[in-house]
C-alpha cells in the first residue's frame, strides 16, 4: 500500500473573524526535523498567540495545541494529514489573535480549514522509505552483482575489500528482501556471502 508525502512546502493565509492563521505544510524525514522548523517558524512569529502543529512521521507522529483549548487545534490538523493518508508531513498553523473569541468549533474548523486549504495547493507524491544494506561477496560474484544492482537502479555508495568485497547499497526499504531473495541466484559463492541492514 502506497505511502504519500508533499512534494514542497506550501504556505497559506486566512483571517477568520480577525485572527491570522499561517498555514504551512512541509515535507520532512523525522520529528527532529520538525523540531526544527517548528523552532525556525516560532523565531520567525515571535509575536504570534499560538503555533500549534501536527506531524505524520511513523512512530514519531505527535501534535500540539500551544494553548489552545485541548483538541481544538493539534488532533484536527492531524485527521487532516491521516485523511490524505500523508506520512512524512509537518502541519503547523500561526495563529495571531484579532479580539474575538471564536469558541471550540470555530477553532477546530480554523485549524482544519488552514491545513486543508494548504493541501489543496500541495503535490502529493509517494514517499519512498530508503534502506542502507552492506553485502560482503567473493571478489568472484562482485562484477555479477554490481550489473544486477545496476540494472534494478540501486545506488552503489561505497565499497571497500579485504577477504570479501563489501559494497554499500541504498535502495528501496520494501525491496530489501527481494535483494536477499534474489543472492542465492546471483553468486556462484553464497556461503561468503552476507547482507547486513545498516539504516
Amino acid at each position: 500500500m502506497p505511502i504519500y508525502t508533499i512534494a514542497a512546502a506550501v504556505e497559506i493565509e486566512l483571517e477568520i473573524r480577525k485572527s491570522r492563521f499561517i498555514g504551512l505544510i512541509l515535507p520532512v524525514d523525522n520529528r527532529n526535523a520538525a523540531q526544527h522548523e517548528l523552532e525556525r517558524l516560532r523565531a520567525l512569529h515571535r509575536g504570534a498567540t499560538h503555533v500549534c502543529w501536527a506531524l505524520m512521521a511513523g512512530g514519531q507522529s505527535g501534535m500540539s495545541d500551544d494553548g489552545e483549548p485541548s483538541g481544538t487545534a493539534g488532533r484536527p490538523m492531524l485527521e487532516v494529514l491521516r485523511h490524505h493518508e500523508l506520512d512524512g508531513v509537518l502541519a503547523a498553523v500561526v495563529r495571531y489573535y484579532g479580539g474575538i473569541k471564536l469558541g471550540a468549533g470555530g477553532l477546530v474548523r480554523a485549524y482544519t480549514d488552514a491545513v486543508a486549504t494548504a493541501l489543496k495547493q500541495a503535490t502529493r507524491i509517494e514517499r519512498i522509505v530508503f534502506s542502507e544494506i552492506e553485502i560482503a561477496i567473493a571478489y568472484a560474484d562482485e562484477s555479477h552483482l554490481r550489473y544486477w544492482l545496476q540494472q534494478h537502479h540501486y545506488l552503489l555508495l561505497d565499497s571497500r575489500h579485504d577477504d570479501l568485497a563489501h559494497l554499500r547499497v541504498r535502495l528501496p526499504a520494501a525491496d530489501v528482501t527481494r535483494l536477499k531473495e534474489a543472492l542465492p541466484a546471483l553468486v556462484s559463492h553464497f556461503s561468503s556471502c552476507s547482507v547486513n541492514i545498516i539504516l
